[in-house]
């Protein structure tokens, strides 16, 4: 009977206590949990620190960018060495390829000139007498030598004919220019003489014409009389005559 008693106060007691909670019409929370003694907190991330730029030296630095000035100055020079070779090689070029252009040009006058061009047979004549020794001569076609001779011997005034020039020439005006030194030999009259040099001088203007071969006689003679003066008793003279090449 005392056990039952007790069971039954036990029951009245828990009733009471759970009694306000349902009258509220709240449930009654949910006991949380307690934390676990073995937990441990998240570790903290230290910041990521960079190292620090190392110092630069103003000298290094001088020196690398006076490195890289000479650098640029020498790649400079080296580009205009390259363009000033390159246009060398180019004027070089044109004047080989006008020269051609001119021999090639030269090269048909010179072929044209001699199957269809002129020429010339010069001769020179010693018409002097006994009073008069022919000791030097000279020849200039064009202003080109074509005979120079000089004998004070006299053995020059014994050939009576010598051959100045013979070859082809252009059709055209041309000019031929002679120059005689002439001795008196103190012959007669002219004994005072001897140490005597008359020079003559003289420039004959012709023209060829295409086709045409022309002889040209060039004399040395003797003039005047006795009564006059030395310089003027020898002259020059010229004579020339032409035909067509196939008569000739």
């Amino acid at each position: 009977m005392q056990r039952s008693n007790s069971i039954l106060l036990a029951t009245f007691s828990m009733v009471a206590v759970l009694s306000p909670a349902f009258a509220a019409g709240t449930d009654a929370p949910a006991p949380t949990a307690a934390p676990s003694a073995t937990a441990t907190p998240p570790a903290a991330v230290p910041p990521a620190v960079s190292a620090p730029a190392a110092p630069v030296n103003p000298q290094t630095q001088a020196a690398a960018d006076a490195a890289a000035s000479a650098d640029a100055q020498a790649l400079a020079t080296v580009n205009r060495q390259l363009l000033t070779a390159e246009e060398s090689v180019h004027r070089t070029k044109e004047s080989v390829f006008r020269a051609k252009a001119t021999l090639q040009l030269l090269k048909e006058i010179v072929i044209e000139g001699s199957a269809n061009g002129a020429h010339v047979l010069i001769l020179h004549e010693d018409k002097l007498g006994s009073g008069f020794t022919l000791s030097a001569v000279t020849y200039l076609l064009d202003g080109q030598s074509k005979l120079s001779k000089v004998d004070s011997s006299g053995a020059l005034d014994q050939t009576r004919e010598l051959k100045v020039d013979d070859a082809s020439i252009a059709p055209g005006q041309h000019a031929l220019a002679v120059d005689f030194k002439v001795t008196p030999t103190g012959f007669g009259v002219f004994k005072y003489a001897t140490d005597y040099s008359i020079d003559v001088r003289q420039t004959y203007a012709f023209t060829v014409e295409i086709g045409k071969a022309c002889t040209i006689h060039a004399t040395i003679s003797e003039k005047g009389s006795a009564a006059d003066a030395m310089e003027q008793r020898v002259k020059a003279g010229f004579d020339m005559k032409c035909e067509t090449q196939n008569a000739r």
